[in-house]
């Protein structure tokens, strides 16, 4: 019986001249026996026109939803697609080769493990590419992720590589609906109650241009209002008040979350 991987991908009208190329890294892909691949293009917003820039190929799924941002629009496609994974790539994105048979077989291998991320390169506009500062390779024990992000505001693995198993990340109601760094906040959920792995094998090109939304000035700042949470705040979000940046809740209200207090 063939096994289906789904691969999600948001897409906007200012950030089509990539596509195609993303489509290229993707068909190179080698799946292994008995696996085929899906892929779940969804516009955000009316009038994209994704279907332009891609050949006619019966994998490619295409549709459209309401404009709410590329987190809400994973999720949307979230919920047409078959795949017992599913794989996150950005439409700007390359897909390193055998990246896809490297996320299936650890998922298959290890039945313990609920998501996988790999080693990332940033593709910089002058074709250069840069390494990102990567642990070694082996299991991401829940509560990593979060211990991580608390002392550098960062996870330690690239979200832009996810390959989560269905069952979880529909359980945890896709990526949140976040304006960035709703990535992140899947991957800090996907850690407060599965353990994951990282292969240190390069499995992304993550392209680097102006038009990204992690240029965006207000991606670095984060949100400048706060909102109660009622928590003593051990991470970003002190003195009863959850203030993180956009990429997460506060400490204190993912280890809450973990326990079911609310």
């Amino acid at each position: 019986m063939t096994k289906l991987l789904s691969i999600i991908t948001p897409v906007h009208r200012a950030g089509l001249g990539y596509l195609r190329e993303t489509y290229d890294s993707l068909v190179a892909q080698v799946l292994p026996g008995g696996w085929e691949w899906e892929w779940l293009i969804q516009e955000d917003g009316a009038g994209v026109g994704a279907e332009e820039f891609l050949p006619d190929d019966p994998r490619i799924r295409i549709s459209s939803s309401r404009q709410g941002g590329p987190h809400v629009s994973r999720t949307v496609a979230l919920g047409r697609s078959y795949g017992e994974l599913i794989k996150t790539l950005d439409a700007d994105d390359l897909l390193t080769d055998g990246a896809l048979a490297r996320d299936i077989r650890v998922l298959a291998e290890r039945p313990e493990a609920g998501w996988v991320t790999s080693a990332v390169l940033d593709l910089m506009p002058d074709g250069s590419r840069v390494g990102f500062p990567d642990p070694a390779e082996g299991p991401v024990e829940p509560g990593d992720v979060l211990a991580h992000w608390e002392q550098h505001h960062r996870p330690q693995v690239h979200p832009a590589t996810l390959c989560v198993r269905r069952q979880l990340i529909v359980a945890l109601g896709g990526w949140t609906a976040l304006p960035a760094s709703g990535d992140t906040g899947l991957l800090l959920g996907l850690d407060a109650f599965s353990p994951g792995w990282f292969t240190a094998e390069v499995g992304l090109l993550y392209r680097k241009h102006d038009g990204q939304i992690t240029t965006d000035p207000a991606h670095a700042r984060g949100p400048s209002e706060t909102r109660a949470c009622g928590s003593s705040g051990s991470g970003p979000g002190r003195s009863g008040s959850c203030s993180g940046r956009v990429s997460a809740r506060c400490a204190s209200c993912t280890r809450r979350a973990r326990r079911g207090v609310r």
